[in-house]
């Protein structure tokens, strides 16, 4: 009687420990992306003056057109080196040639991208260079590529 009262004593405690855990797991949050950085308007931000502005606006208008335009470029090559990638009989060299037709437009666009920050340093001062600075260095810090978020788990 008493060897019942003993295994029926540890039998709850277990099930109160699994319970417990069950609940623990079930009633954790969620791992959830962190939300995307959100849109900042660098000239109000920066606080630039009337004159930064003009300027800014002149070197930011052409830079952005070149930009959408590469990204343009870029995206049509990735889809063509996937579909190359899944054909039924893949080509090699039509592979090779749209990945370097890709890393070239890559490669130029990140020259355009310095060319830029560049000429917007030009036109900041001291303390609107370190928030630029500051604000970039962020950005690139929670950065994940397309793949990279696909193949997560």
């Amino acid at each position: 009687m008493k060897h019942t009262a003993w295994i029926r004593t540890l039998l709850a405690v277990s099930l109160a420990l699994n319970l417990g855990i069950l609940a623990a797991l079930v009633l954790r949050p969620a791992r959830v992306a962190p939300p995307p950085a959100p849109a900042v308007h660098l000239p109000d931000y920066l606080a630039l003056t009337p004159g930064q502005r003009t300027r800014w606006d002149a070197l930011e208008a052409p830079f952005l057109h070149d930009l959408s335009s590469n990204w343009d470029d870029i995206r049509h090559r990735r889809e063509a080196l996937v579909r190359h990638i899944f054909a039924a009989a893949p080509d090699r060299a039509a592979i090779d040639a749209e990945q370097a037709a890709i890393a070239r437009l890559q490669a130029a666009q990140q020259q355009r991208v310095i060319t830029q920050l560049l000429a917007e340093r030009e036109l900041l001062d001291t303390a609107q260079r370190e928030r630029l600075l500051q604000l970039l260095l962020g950005r690139y810090a929670q950065e994940a590529t397309e793949e990279e978020l696909l193949h997560r788990k």
